[in-house]
C-alpha cells in the first residue's frame, strides 16, 4: 500500500501501524528494542534487590522509614492514567479522527510531564535529607534503578512532542501512523516497569 494514499474514514485500513512492509519490518525492530530493554531493568531490579539492605550501621535511610507513599501513589495515578489517554488516542487514531488522536496524546504527554515533576521533587526532597547517590550502596540502586526509569520517561515525552509538532500540518498517513502506534507501545512498556518498581521498591520497601 502506497504511504502517500489519500485516505478517507471508511478507507483507512483496520490496522494502519502494519498496512505496509516497511511498518512490519518496523516492527520486528522496536520488539526487539523492548527485549533490551526488558533486559536492561531485570538487571536494574535485580540489582536493587540484592543491595537494597545494604546500609551502613547508623545510617538512619531505610526503606521502611523513607519513601512516602501517599506521594508515589499520586505519580503512579498519573502514569496509568496516561496509559489509558494513549489508549484512547490509538482509538482515534485507528478511526482516522487525527484531532482527537492529537488532543489524546497531548494530555497523555500533560500526564507524563506531572509524574516526572513530581518524581524531581521526590528526589530532591531525599537529597536535602542526605540521601544522596552516595549515600550507601541501597541509595546508589534505588537511584539508578528510578532514576533510568525517569529518563526513560523523558524520552518518550521528548519523542511524543516532536510527534505532535511535527504531523501537525501533516495529518495522518500510513508513514507516520506506525511512528504514533510504536510509541504508544513503548510508553505502555514504562509504566509496566514503574508498577513494578511500585511494587518492588515502594511497596514491599514500606512493608519491610
Amino acid at each position: 500500500m502506497d504511504l502517500n494514499t489519500k485516505f478517507t474514514p471508511q478507507s483507512w485500513p483496520d490496522h494502519p501501524e502494519t498496512a505496509t512492509m516497511e511498518a512490519k519490518n518496523k516492527f520486528v525492530g522496536f520488539w526487539l528494542f523492548l527485549g533490551g530493554e526488558t533486559v536492561l531493568f531485570a538487571t536494574l531490579f535485580a540489582t536493587y534487590l540484592a543491595l537494597k539492605n545494604s546500609v551502613p550501621d547508623g545510617n538512619e535511610f531505610r526503606t521502611e522509614t523513607l519513601f512516602e507513599l501517599p506521594l508515589v501513589f499520586v505519580m503512579t495515578m498519573l502514569l496509568l492514567t496516561s496509559s489509558l489517554t494513549s489508549v484512547y488516542a490509538m482509538y482515534h487514531m485507528k478511526n482516522y479522527n487525527f484531532k482527537a488522536m492529537q488532543v489524546w496524546l497531548a494530555i497523555t504527554g500533560f500526564l507524563g510531564l506531572g509524574f516526572l515533576a513530581l518524581e524531581v521533587y521526590e528526589f530532591n526532597h531525599y537529597i536535602h535529607l542526605g540521601f544522596t547517590f552516595g549515600n550507601s550502596a541501597f541509595s546508589s540502586a534505588f537511584y539508578t534503578l528510578v532514576g533510568t526509569h525517569g529518563l526513560h520517561v523523558a524520552i518518550g515525552l521528548v519523542w511524543l512532542t516532536l510527534l505532535i509538532l511535527r504531523n501537525a500540518k501533516r495529518g495522518l498517513n500510513l508513514y507516520n501512523a506506525t511512528k504514533y502506534y510504536t510509541f504508544s507501545l513503548y510508553w505502555h512498556f514504562i509504566d509496566v516497569v514503574w508498577v513494578f518498581i511500585f511494587t518492588v521498591v515502594y511497596l514491599m520497601g514500606v512493608v519491610g
